[in-house]
């Protein structure tokens, strides 16, 4: 083989500029698509103009790309009864508001990569395809088949890698780039439920809520949330500002109302966060209700809703208000996440997203939760559920990408992790999340200004080379 490091260094300018086009394209999933021939785009035109970005990029590579009804697809190197999988994906979460650069524009300044998806997941993706592909420029001929497969709805509802690895298969093992480094030994259960309480018609006096919306995806913090008020008393919208100024000089968060017509607007702001790391934002959701549960509404069901939020979600992120604190030796506690809010006139409803321990599992989540869901007359939506993994820190997988980490960073003192994210690891046996994040930059996945230091990126590219080449020798065994 030749000089891999030479290959790698070859291909840097090629790498930067393939992730800002990438990086470009606007791949928050949407709505399906059919197009006048009749092809369907399952996950809107967006994701599907990426993922067609990438197959052409494979090809013209010389790579062999596959698209799986557009569901999925993957990037084969090499031959081999048995396939090294990396798995990844293309579809990104909403942006919101307040960056410094546009989300997809994919700008290079002071020596980062600004847009939605650098680092989830768009630019640990690129980080393995150009690995590969300096793998392939060294000569390299790989004893086992290098698979890089390209999932489209990661964000969401799975639906697409469940689709494609159905028709095309599983790989024997390998990684997902879509975490931490140094590796995963593995991941929190995931469950996403909503809490719902209907409400009575309003009455014909007093103080009403006609309308709440908050956040944008159930595993983000959210950041904004907006409630619209209506009274048939003078002096209402006044004592409403008075006490928004109150709460802004006690508390520091960010409040603001106004008229909108004859109804009174109530907005606040949080800090945006992955919602498997809840501690780390300031919930926009919370702030609303906490101030909301200084007014009286003439609706009592929905002072209700208010009182029971405040008593026993508030600004608590671990459910110790809610009977579901679940804490094991192997993982930190579950984490308790309120990504979504709305009202529809019918029904106030939050959606949750937890994040529980790796010997935990979601009926213990839902025992400790139903007695005060029951006490103030609520319901529950369950919605989503995946268990939890976990992998012997000894596995042979583990280690091997272990060594590979630290012979790339000299960081010794790094120990495998168990995160509360859910990646790809769980679609498949034998997968593992590896990288792309380091220890001690910061998390700014689903955040503004998300971005990838150039030097950062360059240095996954060695790694994953290194990983590829090392899982792909004929005499590797996850055994």
């Amino acid at each position: 083989m030749m000089d891999l490091a030479k290959c790698i260094k070859d291909n840097e300018s090629q790498a930067i500029s393939t992730l800002q086009e990438l990086i470009s394209i606007n791949s928050v999933a949407g709505n399906p698509v059919t197009t006048k021939d009749g092809e369907v785009y399952p996950f809107g035109q967006g994701v599907q103009d990426a993922f067609a970005y990438m197959l052409k990029k494979a090809e013209e590579l010389g790579f062999e790309p596959e698209n799986v009804d557009n569901y999925g697809g993957h990037i084969d190197f090499g031959k081999g009864s048995q396939t090294v999988g990396i798995l990844g994906h293309l579809d990104v979460v909403p942006v919101g508001d307040g960056w410094d650069f546009d989300p997809f524009s994919g700008a290079n300044h002071d020596g980062y990569i600004y847009g939605r998806g650098t680092t989830d997941d768009k630019g640990p993706v690129l980080a393995a395809f150009y690995a590969m592909k300096a793998l392939k420029d060294a000569g390299y001929e790989p004893k086992k088949k290098i698979r890089l497969i390209l999932g489209l709805d990661e964000e969401t509802a799975w639906k697409g890698m469940e689709y494609y690895l159905n028709k095309a298969g599983a790989p024997d093992y390998g990684f997902t780039p879509d975490a931490d480094f140094p590796a995963l030994n593995g991941e929190k259960g995931i469950m996403v439920f909503e809490i719902a309480k209907k409400i009575s018609k309003n009455p014909p006096e007093g103080l009403m809520l006609t309308k709440l919306s908050g956040g944008s995806a159930p595993n983000m913090v959210a950041e904004t949330a907006r409630a619209v008020v209506k009274s048939d008393k003078a002096d209402a919208y006044e004592h409403i500002k008075e006490l928004a100024e109150e709460y802004r000089s006690e508390t520091g968060y960010k409040v603001r109302t106004k008229g909108v017509g004859k109804a009174f607007e109530i907005t606040t702001e949080g800090v945006a966060a992955h919602g498997a790391s809840p501690q780390d934002g300031l919930n926009a959701i919370s702030i609303l209700f906490d101030f909301m549960g200084r007014l009286s509404f003439a609706n009592d069901d929905v002072n209700v809703f208010i009182d029971f939020y405040n008593k026993h979600i508030g600004f608590n992120v671990y459910g110790e208000n809610i009977g579901c604190a679940l804490k094991d030796e192997h993982s930190s506690g579950l984490s308790f996440n309120v990504g979504m809010a709305g009202f529809d006139g019918e029904a106030i409803t939050i959606v949750v997203n937890t994040r529980y321990p790796v010997t935990c599992n979601q009926d213990q989540v839902y025992d400790g939760i139903m007695p005060y869901i029951d006490k103030y007359g609520l319901g529950v939506v369950k919605e989503m559920n995946q268990d939890p993994i976990f992998f012997d820190p000894d596995s042979p997988l583990i280690t091997t990408l272990m060594d590979v980490y630290k012979e790339h960073t000299g960081d010794k003192e790094s120990q495998p992790l168990v995160i509360g994210g859910g990646t790809y690891a769980r679609a498949c046996p034998n997968i593992v999340a590896f990288g792309g994040l380091f220890p001690g930059d910061p998390d700014i996945m689903h955040q503004r200004n998300e971005r990838i230091a150039i030097d950062r990126y360059l240095q996954m590219i060695e790694i994953y080379a290194d990983a590829i080449y090392k899982l792909s020798q004929e005499d590797f065994s996850i055994e």
